[in-house]
C-alpha cells in the first residue's frame, strides 16, 4: 500500500505532510489515513515501535531528577489490567458456580 506525501494546510494552521504530524495535530477526518500510514508492515517495525515507546516511557517517568512513585504505579496498574483481561474467561467461568 503506497501513500503519497503531500503538504496539507488545515483550518487550525497546522502545516506539513500528514505522515510527519503527531497524533495531536491530526484532524479527525484525517485519522484513518494517519493510522494506515503508522501501521507497521514488518515485524521489525513492531519491535522498533515497542522499543521507542518503552524508551519514551522510561525517560519520562524513571530517568528523572526528582522521581516519584507515579511511573511505577502506572506500570503496575497496566500489568494488573492486562492480567485481568487475560484471565477474564477463567474468572467468568468460576463466578457462575454456586457454593453451597
Amino acid at each position: 500500500m503506497r501513500h503519497e506525501v503531500r503538504n496539507q494546510n488545515t483550518a487550525d494552521g497546522t502545516k506539513g505532510a500528514l505522515t510527519e504530524r503527531s497524533l495531536g495535530q491530526v484532524r479527525l477526518r484525517e485519522l484513518p489515513q494517519w493510522l494506515a500510514y503508522k501501521t507497521p508492515s514488518h515485524p521489525k517495525d513492531v519491535v522498533k515501535m515497542v522499543q521507542g515507546g518503552w524508551q519514551w516511557y522510561n525517560k519520562k517517568y524513571f530517568e528523572v531528577k526528582k522521581g516519584g512513585i507515579g511511573g511505577l504505579s502506572m506500570l503496575l496498574a497496566g500489568y494488573c489490567a492486562i492480567s485481568y483481561i487475560w484471565s477474564y474467561s477463567h474468572i467468568k467461568r468460576d463466578r457462575r458456580r454456586k457454593y453451597h
